[in-house]
């Protein structure tokens, strides 16, 4: 299988992990990504809110590549895929957008590229049985709560993934590997998003409760998909310690690829000894 792949910004910077994971995993399971050619940034997480036009001119010149590629578009963060999301959404409602869009980037949308997120694209594409048949390391003994936060969920009407308030697809992966993905009531909760260098504040107790009910649920670590949510979850702990580790690192651990120790080195809370103390690490 060969998809279009849109990393976005953080993936070939903060978040190179996920990128590195994101890629790995999707070539061990027999996936082909390629990476969109010239592709720009989307407008998340503050450019989008700056320019009307802009909101949908970013992430729709994106769009149009893939359509140019004629290859479905995989986009592993969920800013990103927000956005791709959205301007797809207004461009197929809204003829006044299409033209405006033919207009500034000469886009002719056509809605024949579909967006797929990292989760879907391992579950519905790929297939739970296809994954668990090709694991090396069950992921036995260790206990995740599956953060999905604002972006991948909602407006549901624009990203129609899953369920707004109670997605499961991600919990039902953890559970293909072998981990025990454990219910909890915060899945969706917002971590404070872009605010984590304006208003640290509000971010520090909005993360503090996030890792709190997952301390609370009995979870060893957090697993999540999107880079902000990550960043803002391991960097705004009062506390400090709790892992928070993206889902494509765990997929990579289950596989049994050496390669992710590399990937869960770049975390600035180390997860190697909890997944180490478990007998988990290739």
């Amino acid at each position: 299988m060969t998809y279009s792949y849109y990393p976005g910004c953080s993936l070939h910077g903060s978040s190179r992990e996920y990128d590195d994971s994101s890629r790995g995993v999707c070539a061990e399971l027999g996936i082909e990504l390629k990476e969109l050619p010239d592709w720009i940034c989307c407008g998340a997480s503050s450019g989008h809110s700056l320019d009307e036009v802009l909101n949908i001119g970013l992430p729709a010149r994106n769009l149009k590549i893939a359509e140019q590629a004629g290859l479905d578009v995989v986009v592993p963060c969920a800013a990103c895929y927000n956005r791709l999301k959205t301007a797809e959404h207004a461009m197929r409602e809204k003829e006044s957008v299409r033209n405006q869009m033919r207009d500034l980037i000469d886009y002719d949308h056509k809605g024949r590229v579909q967006i797929l997120n990292m989760i879907e694209l391992i579950q519905d594409q790929i297939s739970l049985d296809t994954l668990r048949s090709k694991l090396v390391k069950p992921l036995t003994g260790l206990r995740v709560v599956c953060y999905y936060g604002c972006l991948l969920v909602r407006p549901v009407e624009v990203t129609g993934f899953d369920h707004p308030e109670h997605p499961r697809s991600l919990d039902e992966i953890m559970s293909a590997i072998g981990a025990e993905a454990l219910g909890w009531s915060y899945k969706t909760e917002c971590c404070g998003g872009s605010h984590s260098l304006t208003r640290t504040d509000i971010v520090r107790v909005l993360v503090d409760g996030i890792v709190d009910m997952a301390k609370e649920a009995g979870a060893q670590a957090i697993v999540t998909a999107c880079p902000l949510c990550l960043g803002n979850l391991e960097m705004r702990q009062s506390d400090g310690g709790f892992p928070v580790m993206y889902f494509t690192e765990l997929l990579g651990v289950a596989l049994g690829m050496n390669e992710s120790r590399d990937w869960l080195k770049k975390h600035v809370i180390d997860p190697t000894p909890l997944l180490g103390s478990l007998g988990l690490l290739p």
